[in-house]
């Protein structure tokens, strides 16, 4: 059940708020201290070694209203670029380096389509956006969605069809970008999962189309205003912490070491703003953004989604947000645990069961993308569970 704290008044009625985060001990917050200590140290043992699994690491956990691990390691920038012959960084001097600290900002990369799929079931409480509504109906110009009747529901739970991903960023200009996007076909049949970037980028036109906002309105009016997550937007971000130096062959684009502008080459070629990937953020703010969630759609006076679609968005096997999945959840997973990852190092879980969160923010693509290793966000997530104590 989610920690309610008080009532207020609230256009001459009485409303339930629930509290705001404070940091506190673990004690408080019903965790043992031991276990998130070695949490802590794990944290910091990431960014150790050569090369280390991430130059810089934020963790941010707690239960209920209190964070009880705010910790920040490593370097937010520590490489001036990638040598392809040695396969290593040129690292920066290190008076030239940047220390990652908890106010950090990084790129979420794939966390973004949490916040578009918040905002779609918004709009679907608000009934401006139907679950199972065609695609086709809100965008028929978006020929093969509308022949292939796409819902809003698989390309929230990414049973569209479609593919993962297409080569915007190859495209000439936007109208190429649109032509591509409106004529592409599922390649494999509808109600089977393929996880996939297009289903976001979908639902943003659908969004956008249905509402006459675009995204990043409606993430800034609808999510991150109300609930004061003051730091939360689309870049460009410039103090965020730095990302990978892009070139061809390993990268999709030549645009060089990457700061405060979005890694995804997809994004980046739309803009910025797209439904996968383009929002930057910090351990704090996707702290609130979690708690939000914990409490039923309430972060102090402000609501952003009812209870009952809070639960639509959260229960298997989840609107956007996936479902008990070891792979980064390790014991975590089981009890109806929700969150995503990030190619860029970023992870969010949030467990209604135990009222506990994890964020794990770092960029692993520094200097350069390499294959992905769940393993330590996996560790983190079982270090967090076996904290639970009864409250």
């Amino acid at each position: 059940m989610p920690f309610l704290e008080h009532t207020y008044e609230c256009g001459g009625s009485r409303q339930l708020s629930a509290p705001r985060l404070r940091v506190d001990t673990p004690e408080r917050a019903g965790l043992d201290p031991t276990e998130l200590r070695h949490l802590v140290r794990e944290a910091h043992d990431l960014t150790t070694g050569e090369p280390p699994w991430a130059p810089g690491v934020v963790v941010v956990a707690g239960r209920g209203p209190v964070i009880a691990v705010q910790e920040a390691a490593g370097w937010a920038v520590r490489y001036a670029s990638y040598d392809p012959e040695t396969g290593t960084g040129v690292e920066l001097p290190r008076a030239a380096r940047v220390p990652t600290t908890v106010d950090t900002p990084f790129d979420l990369a794939s966390l973004t389509k949490l916040f578009t799929s918040v905002a779609a079931v918004q709009q679907i409480e608000r009934r401006t956006l139907g679950i199972d509504a065609l695609v086709g109906d809100y965008l028929p110009e978006f020929r093969a969605a509308a022949v292939h009747g796409i819902t809003v529901r698989q390309v929230l739970t990414h049973t569209s069809g479609l593919r993962a991903e297409l080569p915007l960023y190859d495209c000439r200009d936007d109208a190429e970008r649109l032509a591509l996007l409106r004529s592409e076909a599922p390649t494999r049949e509808r109600g089977t999962y393929l996880y996939s970037d297009l289903n976001m980028l979908l639902l943003q036109f659908v969004l956008e189309r249905a509402t006459g906002r675009t995204l990043d309105v409606l993430v800034h009016e609808g999510i991150t205003r109300p609930l004061g997550m003051t730091v939360t937007g689309f870049g460009p971000c410039p103090g965020a912490a730095a990302t990978e130096c892009q070139r061809r062959p390993w990268a999709k684009a030549d645009r060089g070491m990457l700061r405060g502008v979005v890694h995804d080459e997809n994004a980046w070629a739309l803009g910025g703003v797209a439904g996968h990937a383009g929002l930057f953020s910090t351990g704090r703010d996707l702290a609130v953004f979690c708690r939000a969630l914990l409490g039923g759609g309430a972060y102090g006076p402000a609501r952003i989604l009812g209870p009952d679609f809070v639960e639509l968005l959260l229960t298997a096997p989840g609107l956007g947000f996936a479902v008990d999945q070891p792979w980064f959840m390790g014991e975590l997973a089981g009890g109806g645990a929700a969150g995503h990852t990030g190619f860029t190092g970023t992870s969010l879980v949030l467990d209604p069961t135990t009222q506990t969160f994890l964020v794990l923010l770092a960029n692993t693509v520094h200097p350069v993308r390499r294959p992905a290793d769940n393993r330590p966000r996996a560790a983190l997530a079982t270090r967090l569970a076996r904290a639970v104590t009864p409250c």
